[in-house]
């Protein structure tokens, strides 16, 4: 184990409960990595220093005991939209927060199965937009390469876990906000099925949309955290039948029909594929075809799902909105957006939440044809540092439908959903590629993504050590 990276999940907890490590010898290395790199990659909105080593000490006097649990005395990372007892939820928004009362479900689980929660990982504002930077924090910036963004809204987590800072983090998807940053930094993101990990203290967020997921550098560490925070509170509405995300890694497939889609789903405002993304997946869906499976290019009929989805994000942003205890202080975007959804919160609401089960049983229809859909995650490469924090609410909507035409209908959809790498466009600039499946697909999917893995060894690769000490500050 090198000190100036994390080992990954599983080999972590392999070995603590093996003895060659310690729990406070892993904490000790992950904070002085934190330390090395706020000032340039700023990850962190919030480090639980004391906090991890004290738990540390207690883990590792569990494991001379002969405890053992999944992840006894492995640090991870959570975003900044979950709850940790002791700490504010500032969901990436300026001001004072007060300290959460006690863990939401996700983080409990986390804890049930011994992991250390190091820190809180920064996020967008409400998590509404593909790149992480406010005035609350300051940018987040991407390892590989730091003029540019890790993505968003989990950019946080996701430069944490690409940079080796934490071996894994949780982040959370209402348009692609796992997926995104997954794929803008080269990591394995498990957009799971609706309610798999709670989002209690709400048993909806945003009204369904979104959901917690999981950042890793390999299938394997990304579903054995999903495994760790996946379970429901007894008041969730949602309750998908228990799956091993483990185990399925360790699977083969079979022989699988995957539709090759690359054609954006309906979008009010244009978007276009970049060729050298198109490249990427295209080369991808080469390497799936190489492994036996049958590859066809085929579109799943999205129809006007986008009229289903906008309702749903914007009433859900409201909610937020009014909760605040600094509304003032919120992005001029922010505030119109939540405009917006109070106008939307009515019949328009009730008839998008309506149009969910005619949208199952129309996409839902593709997947007797077809296992597995391959499509880009992102249309375009990670964008520069600064370049849609300006910008009007308009004109930010046109550059993020630009940019991320691709992930979203997922979340109306509530199902499943892996990003996987996809390798490299000019500049060194990581791109990725999402597998998607139906309700409950997870193991399927992680199973499909283990394979190739083990073809393409995306894992290998790291960003340059000197782009995380040598970037802009903050």
């Amino acid at each position: 184990m090198t000190p100036d990276r994390s080992p990954g999940l599983a080999e972590s907890a392999r070995a603590l409960a093996a003895g060659e490590v310690t729990s406070r010898t892993l904490v000790e290395r992950a904070l002085a990595r934190i330390e090395a790199t706020q000032p340039s990659l700023n990850a962190f909105r919030i480090v639980r220093s004391r906090a991890a080593l004290d738990e540390a000490d207690a883990a590792d006097k569990e494991l001379a005991a002969g405890v053992r649990k999944p992840l006894l005395g492995v640090p991870v990372a959570v975003k900044d939209d979950t709850d940790v007892a002791g700490e504010p939820t500032a969901f990436g928004c300026e001001g004072d927060y007060p300290p959460a009362a006690q863990d939401g479900e996700a983080v409990r689980r986390l804890r049930a199965a011994g992991a250390i929660v190091i820190g809180k990982t920064n996020t967008c504002e409400l998590g509404q937009w593909p790149f992480t930077e406010g005035p609350a924090f300051g940018a987040t910036r991407n390892p590989w390469h730091p003029d540019h963004s890790p993505g968003g809204s989990s950019g946080g987590s996701a430069a944490a876990v690409a940079a080796g800072l934490v071996p894994a983090a949780l982040g959370s998807d209402g348009a692609g906000s796992v997926r995104i940053p997954a794929s803008w930094t080269h990591l394995v993101g498990i957009k799971p099925q609706r309610g798999r990990i709670s989002t209690w203290p709400r048993g909806e967020s945003f009204q369904g949309i979104t959901v917690n997921g999981t950042l890793a550098r390999t299938v394997a560490d990304a579903a054995l955290l999903l495994d760790a925070a996946s379970g429901n509170h007894e008041r969730d509405p949602h309750r998908p039948e228990i799956i091993n995300a483990a185990e399925a890694a360790g699977r083969e497939p079979g022989r699988l029909r995957i539709a090759l889609s690359l054609k954006p789903p309906f979008t009010a405002l244009p978007a276009r594929l970049q060729p050298e993304v198109r490249a990427r997946v295209r080369q991808l869906a080469e390497r799936v075809s190489a492994l036996g499976h049958v590859v066809e290019e085929a579109d799943p009929p999205y129809g006007q799902i986008g009229l289903a989805f906008i309702p749903r994000a914007t009433v859900g942003l409201a909610e937020r909105v009014r909760e605040s205890p600094h509304p003032a202080l919120l992005d001029r975007r922010t505030r119109d957006a939540a405009r917006l959804g109070r106008l939307l919160g009515g019949a328009p609401l009730r008839a998008a939440r309506r149009a969910e089960t005619v949208q199952h049983r129309r996409i839902g229809g593709f997947f007797g044809s077809y296992d597995v859909i391959l499509a880009p995650t992102t249309a375009a490469p990670p964008p520069r540092i600064g370049a849609m924090l300006p910008l009007s609410g308009f004109a930010t909507d046109r550059a993020m439908i630009a940019a991320c035409p691709y992930a979203w209908p997922w979340n109306v959809l509530g199902w499943p959903g892996v990003n996987v790498p996809a390798g490299f466009v000019e500049g060194g600039l990581p791109v990725g590629a999402q597998l998607l499946g139906p309700a409950g697909s997870e193991p399927l999917l992680i199973s499909l993504a283990a394979q190739l893995e083990a073809e393409v060894r995306w894992h290998e690769a790291w960003p340059p050590q000197e782009a995380q000490t040598n970037s802009p500050a903050v």
